[in-house]
């Protein structure tokens, strides 16, 4: 058992508009993840299955084939390897969980992630 506080978890900023905390166990990764508004996470997928629960604001998820605004309170779950983009509406927070681990987080293969808002 750990216990960790969101407070003393190193943030990383990943671009102008985003930064993330990130927690990994040996079989989830969990991120609280903060956007500004009109912040933009590029289309991409991963294998990994995953819930979004947003905290405060709200997201504009972009599929394939529909699109979801979720506010405070709202979770979106997002299968494995299916392609999305998401867009903060407003400043917003989302508590992200993954499994399995995101290992392309530890190693550093997540530049979607880290480019300019509008892609």
């Amino acid at each position: 058992m750990k216990l960790h506080s969101w407070d003393k978890v190193e943030l990383e900023n990943l671009s102008d508009t985003a930064s993330r905390r990130v927690i990994h166990s040996d079989r989830m990764t969990t991120a609280r993840i903060s956007v500004k508004k009109g912040g933009v996470v590029p289309r991409h997928s991963h294998e990994n299955e995953q819930i979004s629960h947003v905290l405060e604001g709200s997201l504009l998820f972009q599929f394939d084939d529909r699109e979801i605004t979720a506010r405070a309170g709202d979770l979106v779950e997002i299968a494995s390897n299916e392609p999305h983009r998401v867009e903060a509406l407003e400043d917003s927070v989302a508590m992200d969980v993954f499994q399995p681990v995101r290992e392309d987080w530890i190693r550093g293969d997540d530049s979607y992630l880290r480019k300019p808002t509008g892609s």
